[in-house]
């Protein structure tokens, strides 16, 4: 057996979360699938996947095993790309990874789009919100909205997120006026985990002062779910600090209403992220110019007083 296709069907069976479904993606039956990753298992030594009625789970060494896969399978698509004349027409997989929000409202569409205009292309879509290694799990672009740390990645600068305060207009006729920050220590908040009794938002500095002000305010509701959060908020339930993305819909529409505008914690920057091979090659190339350009209208327009 061919070990390198071993390892193909071991991360389409990890990308399926099944056996099945990995037969199904490759045209292979269970039984195929299952002996591909026990050639594999014996080639390496160790038992890779743990098999129960409940589903697959990787071993220690087979996270580790994953990883390397997948590294090596992308460097020889790349360079088969690369001759094959890739460089020049986008085709294959392209795998892209956005927090769940983000890429649900926004660019979602946009990749809806870029898939019409490059028929050739296939398109992985990751909704995560937690930050993963993009070389260790394969992943071509990445919507990050974060401060960068320095690395090896591209990064192209799409735009910047508000971080906002926000309450429906029923809940702010039957509450105090909100002036100040500090007025919401009387006010009923949500809260999106880490969910804390006890929660303190910090604002910039007051004029002619270098301290940060910390209001405690006082959660009637903690959530793990922004969707959820921003339900409540559109319902009334109390005041909401939110990126903006995540309300710009429920704000055009008069659902929600951004509070102390003049109060804001400095935005974050949006980018494209790539690692550093990837933009050598066509599909990678051509996702970042074209998301690029419409991510930036977006950002431009939801950021318009």
């Amino acid at each position: 057996m061919d070990r390198l296709d071993a390892m193909r069907v071991f991360v389409t069976t990890l990308d399926e979360g099944s056996l099945a479904g990995a037969g199904r993606r490759l045209g292979r039956s269970p039984a195929a699938v299952t002996r591909a990753i026990a050639f594999l298992e014996s080639q390496v030594g160790v038992q890779l996947l743990h098999r129960s009625t409940r589903g697959l789970r990787l071993t220690d060494a087979g996270e580790r095993y994953a990883a390397a896969c997948r590294r090596m399978l992308t460097d020889l698509e790349e360079a088969d790309l690369s001759v094959a004349g890739e460089r020049t027409a986008p085709r294959g997989l392209l795998t892209i990874t956005a927090p769940v929000m983000f890429g649900t409202q926004i660019l979602r569409p946009i990749i809806g789009a870029f898939l019409r205009a490059h028929p050739d292309v296939q398109v992985r879509f990751l909704l995560l919100d937690q930050m993963i290694n993009l070389i260790e799990e394969g992943v071509d672009v990445a919507l990050r909205i974060a401060a960068l740390p320095d690395s090896a990645m591209i990064a192209l600068h799409v735009g910047n997120v508000r971080r906002v305060l926000c309450a429906s207009p029923d809940y702010l006729a039957r509450k105090p006026a909100i002036t100040v920050p500090a007025d919401l220590s009387e006010h009923d908040c949500i809260a999106i985990a880490p969910l804390s009794p006890n929660e303190v938002w910090s604002f910039p500095p007051a004029p002619g002062h270098r301290v940060n002000r910390n209001v405690r305010v006082r959660p009637r509701l903690m959530v793990n779910a922004d969707q959820a959060a921003v339900d409540a908020a559109v319902d009334g339930e109390g005041v909401l600090r939110v990126m903006s993305y995540k309300i710009d819909r429920h704000v055009r529409e008069g659902r929600l209403v951004i509070l102390l505008p003049d109060d804001e914690l400095p935005p974050l920057p949006a980018h494209l992220i790539a690692p550093e091979g990837r933009l050598a090659t066509a599909k990678v190339r051509a996702f970042m110019d074209f998301a690029a350009a419409r991510l930036k209208a977006v950002f431009a327009d939801m950021n318009r007083p």
